[in-house]
Parts: C-alpha cells; structure tokens; sequence
C-alpha cells in the first residue's frame, strides 16, 4: 500500500462502550443540575484549567477570537464570571431565576483514548424572578468536549448555540 493510500484512509472510529455512554451522560445531567441549583463551586469543579465557555452568535462557524460572541470565556474569565454569580449580588439575578433544563438527543463520538466530543439538545426554561416573572425558553444545541483526567471526567469546551444566537438575545446572568 503506498503513503498517499495511508493518508486518504480515515482512521477507524474509536469505540463508545455503554460504560462511556452512561459516564458521559450522567456527566451531562449533573452538570445541568449544578447549573440549576446555582451550585457554581460545583460547577466550576467539573472544569479543566483550559476550559473555554463560548457562546456564539448562531452557530459558531467563526473563530472566536476574531468575531462577536454573545460569550468567549477563557478560564480565567469564566472563574470571575462564576464569582460575580457566586457574590449573590449580581443586579440581572436578583433574586435569582429559577431555571431548569432539559438535555436530549446525546450523540458522542471519542476522539482520543481519553477525550470525547459529545453533541446534545438542551432547552433551558428560565423563570426571571427579578424582572416580569416571565418564563424564558432557551432552545440550544451543545458540544461539550470532555477528557478523563484521573478517575474523574472534566469538560474543557463548553460551546452553546442559542437556536435564535444570530437575534437579539435578552440576559444572560446565568451558566447556560
């Protein structure tokens, strides 16, 4: 078989076994719980030290780095963000809104020994106690991308694709 063979081959796809499925959704369920529960220490431990949060507008066929984002956290933004909710003083949530999401469709692929890309539907309703008491629905299409660091799963992308990004999108003082 010659080089230009070898490079045309895709490699096989990497196995999910029920144990990964059943790891990685429970990860996704208790992530949306945490979040929920304004449980942001919590949260935040469920993170890697390069964890990116993005939230872009549309679906994010862009590089962050150059066009407008609804959200673009690195690590160290995102560690203030969660401290600003944890203060309990933040104005948009005050008080805090009751949210309960709703996660479905899971489709995971692994892309290494140790790291999976996970896709999933989620809906978001947001009760916003501290403006008209009105339900917001947050229709969403999320990749997270997860790694095993010792026995434990982190998530190091978090990258949320509000169904309606690309309009005005009202406040987010939350974790979507």
């Amino acid at each position: 078989m010659s080089a230009l063979a070898d490079v045309r081959t895709p490699a096989a796809p990497l196995a999910v076994t029920l144990e990964d499925r059943r790891e990685i959704e429970d990860f996704l369920f208790l992530e949306a719980r945490l979040a929920d529960e304004s449980r942001y220490a919590d949260w935040e431990a469920l993170v890697d030290d390069d964890m990116i949060y993005w939230v872009p507008r549309g679906e994010g066929d862009y590089d962050m780095g150059t066009q407008m984002s609804i959200i673009a956290d690195n690590r160290s933004r995102l560690h203030t963000r969660l401290a600003q909710l944890m203060t309990g003083e933040r104005h948009a949530q005050l008080p805090v809104s009751l949210i309960r999401r709703v996660i479905g469709n899971v489709e995971i692929e692994k892309t290494s020994e140790t790291e999976y890309r996970v896709f999933s539907n989620f809906v978001a309703y947001e009760l916003r106690r501290a403006s008209n008491n009105q339900t917001v629905v947050w229709p969403c299409r999320v990749e997270h991308r997860l790694r095993r660091k010792g026995d434990r799963i982190v998530m190091f992308l978090k990258k949320v694709m509000i169904v309606h990004g690309d309009e005005a999108v009202g406040s987010l003082g939350f974790i979507l």
